[in-house]
């Protein structure tokens, strides 16, 4: 166990010391990130070249840029910003959770259940699904499978309305 405990290690320090006393600027600074985004009905982007992705991370919400560290994240209801080059504002969209990887290279994956464009979301709507939300939830057997699937709709229509600015 100290063996391999040692050995990897030794293995990561070698690989921070490469990075860090590398004098040649790393071809993807320059070139920014690429943005893979998928839903299951549809590929809103493939190989797309981003500035910089904030992730509504589980664990709390992170920005993403040329050359981050590989990361695995499990992704909350919350709001997907996207910073295209030239934009000073960002593209957002509401996602109901999936997951983020970004990988050594400057790739960014993010798979969602769904999404959809904060301009596209009506207010009026989410505050009726909440309240259905909210109905179906005292109406059904505490611990039951109903109110569970209640529950989890209250939390996501709760978080889609922080995202339009109404508090539920």
């Amino acid at each position: 166990m100290m063996q391999t405990t040692n050995f990897l290690l030794r293995r990561a320090s070698s690989s921070i010391l490469r990075r860090s006393l590398s004098s040649a600027a790393p071809e993807s600074a320059s070139a920014g990130m690429t943005l893979n985004f998928n839903i299951p009905s549809e590929t809103i982007y493939a190989g797309a070249s981003v500035e910089q992705v904030i992730v509504p991370g589980a664990a709390g919400e992170y920005g993403v840029t040329a050359d981050h560290v590989p990361v695995v994240a499990q992704l909350k209801p919350g709001v997907l910003q996207i910073l295209h080059s030239g934009s000073s504002e960002p593209e957002k969209y509401f996602v109901a959770g999936g997951f983020s990887i970004t990988h050594d290279n400057s790739v960014t994956d993010i798979s969602c259940p769904e999404a959809v464009k904060i301009d596209d979301i009506d207010s009026a709507a989410v505050s009726s699904a909440f309240d259905a939300a909210k109905s179906a939830f005292a109406s059904a057997e505490a611990g039951s499978k109903e109110a569970a699937l209640a529950q989890i709709d209250m939390e996501v229509t709760k978080a889609m309305g922080a995202a339009v600015g109404i508090t539920l």
